[in-house]
């Protein structure tokens, strides 16, 4: 690996996504167990994202977490963007409204920096049973901060791989390539477009969200030899390869990609893989356990490629959703005893058992690899998801030096604002609004304003 100087960029404040907007309604709120909807006492407020993974953890809770341990949990689950938006409000004013809320790796280092969260490495040392050490290293350090404390834990982690419908590959006679690259994948969309009524060659993410199309895109970026800012903080969204790899996406989403791919989404594409709509998929390595579920359509039916790369040997992301506790909680032991419940080995077991394995929230514990359950009902997939996750380069992710971590994104307090400010450049131009020459045009000079505050420093 190529080793690289990185400086740390400076301890600024968070800028929050929600700076200037609104917040979005309440979407989709539950409640699990009794006795009033605030935290303290014997109830705390979670606040998490709608993913599959979360949902199935909502309806498990009642029954079991609160059954064992006398707390209740009250949850607020809303979409992606929306509870960024809401975490950052309350995280941030340390309102105390919500115990724990589900976090990224990108979120978690700064939030920890700015004193927002309970370190937990006092918790996991009285608490043997989580067994830290399990967890993967990769995400034990993604969620470790500059003090060296932990201060989230992961629900579950994921890195990115392409999908593909082997049975309409077979019928077309198709291959997916061993370690494909853009330009391959690009030519079997081109040929799997229409194989069958109204499927799409491919589904992209096209909907605006630092953590929605800014997530792949970053990744193709990445691989083509771009970046956002180059280890000097000069911003490079004009670049030939920002730029080459900019179109490439677009025009490959536009010409064989899903419909209505400026709204859509992990979820959308999601759905649309799993009701046969698209013969290929690149997104989160998480959502094979969707794809493979029991009641799944296209279970069996898919096969797993790496990310597909130009001039990286790898090109996945690394993710977690993991479990932060606000420092304003007024019930953080409690809030504890959740997170050690839901990111614990019981809780896979408990998946496993009622659920289905290959809907195990995975991707963070080494034993989850190691359990034969597991390895059989997700054969599919888990070698190549834990593979990714361990092959993941957030130091070193391109082909030069970067000046903070990240790979599908910049791991710096501004990047939440900028990032959903090009998004929505790039969204536009996915929906033809604008030439992704404009956009990237009004992308680097938002770059440029973030470049002016870091160079230097």
């Amino acid at each position: 690996m190529r080793t690289q100087s990185r400086r740390r960029p400076p301890r600024a404040p968070l800028a929050l996504a929600a700076a200037g907007t609104l917040l979005a309604p309440l979407l989709s709120g539950c409640w699990v167990g009794a006795g009033g909807a605030g935290s303290g006492g014997d109830a705390i407020n979670v606040l998490m994202v709608n993913n599959p993974q979360m949902v199935e953890l909502q309806k498990l809770t009642r029954a079991h977490f609160t059954e064992e341990t006398g707390i209740k949990v009250n949850f607020t689950v809303l979409p992606e963007n929306d509870v960024r938006d809401k975490i950052s409000q309350d995280f941030a004013n340390q309102a105390g409204q919500y115990d724990v809320a589900t976090l990224s790796n990108y979120e978690i280092p700064i939030y920890a920096r700015n004193g927002w969260l309970r370190e937990m490495n006092g918790y996991v040392a009285k608490d043997p049973s989580y067994d830290e050490q399990d967890v993967l290293k990769p995400m034990r350090q993604s969620l470790t901060a500059d003090d060296g404390k932990l201060y989230g834990q992961p629900f579950y982690g994921e890195s990115s791989f392409l999908m593909y419908r082997k049975d309409v590959f077979e019928k077309k006679r198709l291959t997916m390539p061993a370690h494909p690259t853009w330009q391959q994948v690009a030519d079997l969309a081109a040929k799997a477009d229409g194989a069958e009524p109204g499927m799409k060659g491919i589904c992209l993410r096209g909907l605006p969200g630092w953590g929605e199309v800014m997530a792949p895109l970053t990744t193709v970026v990445n691989t083509f030899g771009g970046t956002w800012f180059d280890q000097d903080w000069k911003a490079r969204l004009d670049s030939p390869a920002f730029e080459k790899a900019t179109k490439f996406y677009v025009d490959l989403v536009r010409e064989h990609g899903e419909s209505g791919a400026a709204q859509s989404g992990f979820a959308e594409c999601l759905n649309n893989m799993t009701q046969g709509k698209v013969a290929m998929w690149y997104d989160a390595t998480s959502a094979a356990g969707s794809l493979e579920g029991a009641d799944s359509p296209v279970k069996g039916k898919v096969g797993y490629a790496p990310a597909p790369v130009e001039k990286t040997e790898s090109s996945g992301w690394l993710y977690t959703w993991a479990w932060g506790i606000q420092k304003a909680s007024r019930n953080p032991d409690d809030a504890w005893k959740f997170v050690s419940w839901a990111s614990g080995k019981g809780y896979e077991e408990l998946v496993g058992d009622e659920v289905g394995w290959s809907n195990v929230p995975a991707g963070k514990r080494a034993s989850t690899y190691a359990n034969p359950d597991y390895r059989k009902e997700a054969a599919a997939f888990q070698e190549m998801t834990k593979e990714a996750i361990e092959k993941a380069r957030p130091n070193d992710p391109g082909v030069q030096p970067r000046p903070a971590p990240g790979i599908q994104f910049v791991g710096i307090p501004e990047f939440t604002d900028l990032g959903t400010k090009v998004s929505q450049e790039i969204s536009a131009a996915i929906a033809g609004r604008q030439s992704v020459e404009s956009a990237l045009k009004k992308a680097q000079a938002l770059a440029e304003k973030i470049s002016e505050e870091y160079e230097g420093r």
